[in-house]
């Protein structure tokens, strides 16, 4: 039974003059299927990047018997965070290209197989070190999940169905941090904690013979996401052009899977993947350069105010979870926007949004109730071009070089982030020297601007709003 439909875009006319169908006709029952693994697997996949961001200091406190404001905690934090990024890069290369080579299925199966294993592990850990070692390998399960699930969607669904889709299965990983932020909030946090340790009896008292912190049943329950994988090597099939296109690489040897070569040798994959890379960095770095900054945000903010600490947390906890929130509808907007005026148009406005918005608030926000109203938004905004990526990425490539080309743009993003974020501190330095009281502040301004290389990349970006995805 054919998976594959090719039926165009949704509420309109096509160019018979046929009305088009809306995004949810004419999808069966395995196609709904396919798009829930998907959605959870990614879902799952940010639940462990947030209870990681969330777990880190508590659980080097606890591992070093320091406290969490330590300056060596905090330096092997940025070790852990480290690792954890180059192991999501180095993942997402390499599942990328396996991705085209194994199948999706496949390789969707062994990354969520990966993240899951380790981010239970890293709730074992003894020392910082193994920590750190946990957290690499972790991110290299996590590096895979975002290409496979996505391209696994845009070639298995209607073609009609695919934009929309894509944009939910991006917003619904909103869920993912809003879920790790709460079960945080309960287990881990402690200025907000309910529940700081569990005490245990039988063999669990001899490796946790003062209880269980709360921050390893956080990690323990990033494991649970490993039960996915038998749903999907039980359920999900290759996708028809997958499979197509492999036999089409064997009749013709200069064709091969997940060829990357073939992305900087051929003009017009070269052209679309030097536009992914640029977009894709430009949200990147505005997400992780200063979206995901609130929380020192509100440090600064409250400096000298003399709130407690327990208050500061609270403030923080809530202030995160609405920006998570945020960042769902802020994603969801997108897709409608993208289906209806196109890919580019949707980048061009949200870039530019993104550029005053967070600018803005990084500026202005002194007081609690600004925390409440103005990071629901920065999450919005940061948040909305993620969602292009998961629509846009897919639409640009040929089947064979779908999944490396979808995380070669996220990936590719995510290394030139980490080399930025490395010389922060002479941008800092900068500031300070030319006599810039809120540093903190204008650096994040200073980063904002990488929103407009988003806008400069959209001049050679193709449209792909109602066009077919490529083949060569």
């Amino acid at each position: 039974m054919s998976h594959q439909t090719n039926n165009s875009g949704a509420g309109s006319m096509d160019g018979a003059g046929s009305p088009r169908q809306r995004w949810y006709q004419g999808m069966s029952s395995y196609h709904w299927w396919v798009l829930f693994i998907g959605a959870l697997a990614w879902t799952l996949d940010t639940m462990a990047q947030r209870i990681f961001v969330l777990a880190r200091a508590p659980a080097l406190g606890d591992l070093t018997s320091l406290d969490q404001t330590a300056a060596l905690v905090r330096t092997y934090g940025n070790y852990a965070t480290a690792a954890m990024m180059i192991g999501w890069a180095v993942g997402g290369f390499y599942f990328g290209v396996v991705g085209d080579k194994w199948g999706r299925a496949k390789t969707l199966s062994m990354s969520v197989l990966i993240y899951s294993l380790f981010t239970g592990l890293s709730g074992f850990s003894v020392y910082w070190w193994d920590f750190c070692l946990w957290r690499f390998l972790m991110g290299c399960g996590i590096g895979g999940a975002f290409a496979t699930a996505a391209t696994l969607i845009a070639e298995t669904l209607p073609s009609h169905s695919r934009p929309f889709a894509l944009g939910m299965f991006q917003a619904l990983s909103a869920v993912g941090n809003i879920t790790a932020s709460a079960l945080a909030w309960t287990l881990v946090l402690p200025e907000s904690s309910y529940l700081k340790g569990l005490c245990t009896d039988g063999y669990l008292r001899g490796l946790f013979p003062n209880g269980i912190p709360g921050w390893r049943l956080l990690f323990f329950l990033g494991a649970v996401p490993a039960v996915l994988v038998f749903f999907i090597m039980k359920t999900i099939k290759e996708p028809e052009t997958w499979l197509a296109a492999r036999q089409n690489a064997q009749d013709k040897l200069h064709k091969q899977m997940g060829d990357i070569r073939s992305m900087f040798t051929d003009p017009r994959w070269r052209r679309n993947t030097l536009a992914g890379v640029a977009l894709a960095s430009a949200g990147v770095v505005g997400l992780w350069g200063v979206g995901f900054w609130s929380p020192e945000l509100i440090n600064e903010a409250f400096k000298g105010s003399g709130l407690t600490r327990e208050k500061i947390g609270t403030v923080k906890a809530l202030g995160t979870l609405l920006q998570d929130v945020g960042a769902f509808f802020g994603m969801f907007v997108f897709t409608i926007l993208a289906t209806r005026f196109g890919r580019k148009i949707s980048f061009g406005a949200s870039f530019a949004v993104a550029l005053i918005v967070v600018a803005a608030v990084f500026l202005t926000l002194r007081q609690e109730w600004q925390v409440y109203v103005l990071l629901p938004l920065v999450g919005f905004v940061t948040l909305s071009v993620f969602g292009g990526y998961s629509i846009y990425f897919p639409e640009i490539y040929p089947t064979r070089l779908r999944s490396s080309g979808t995380a070669f743009c996220y990936n590719a993003a995510r290394v030139l982030t980490a080399a930025i974020l490395l010389f922060s501190n002479l941008l800092t330095d900068f500031l300070r020297n030319v006599g810039v009281v809120e540093v903190f502040r204008w650096g994040a301004v200073v980063l904002c601007g990488f929103y407009l290389l988003g806008l400069l990349a959209l001049i050679w970006a193709p449209e792909t709003k109602d066009r077919p995805l490529p083949e060569d």
